[in-house]
């Protein structure tokens, strides 16, 4: 039972840079992992980046790995994505999602195992 806002999309250039955050809240927040998602028009929704919460490990696809970074911020209960080097084929909107969870390793990256998702934002990038 987790509320999960987003917010930091917008517009930027090639090679630009962009920090997406996503406040968590509720009753109880004891997710296993925290990941970040995106679908672009006419594509199915794939997985960034995922964080295990307890240990801070991170996943990431391979499209953008050495350019994305998630990290969790326990005192304020948020999790970040920052985005460096972006490309035209980062445009997507960009979900924040949360699942009760573990053990999936790079399997994480689905979202079929995730119950909790934010409302998306928008990260346009231009060529």
């Amino acid at each position: 039972q987790v509320q999960l806002v987003e917010s930091g999309g917008g517009s930027v250039q090639t090679g630009g840079s962009l920090r997406l955050s996503c406040a968590a809240s509720g009753y109880t927040i004891n997710s296993h992992y925290m990941a970040w998602f995106r679908q672009a028009p006419g594509k199915e929704r794939e997985g960034v980046a995922v964080i295990v919460t307890s240990t801070t490990f991170a996943y990431y696809a391979d499209s953008v790995k050495g350019r994305f970074t998630i990290s969790l911020d326990n005192a304020k209960n948020t999790v970040y994505l920052q985005m460096t080097d972006l490309m035209a084929e980062d445009t997507a909107i960009y979900y924040c999602a949360a699942t009760r969870q573990a053990g999936l390793g790079y399997r994480a990256l689905s979202p079929i195992y995730y119950d909790n998702w934010g409302q998306g934002t928008q990260v346009t990038v231009s060529s």
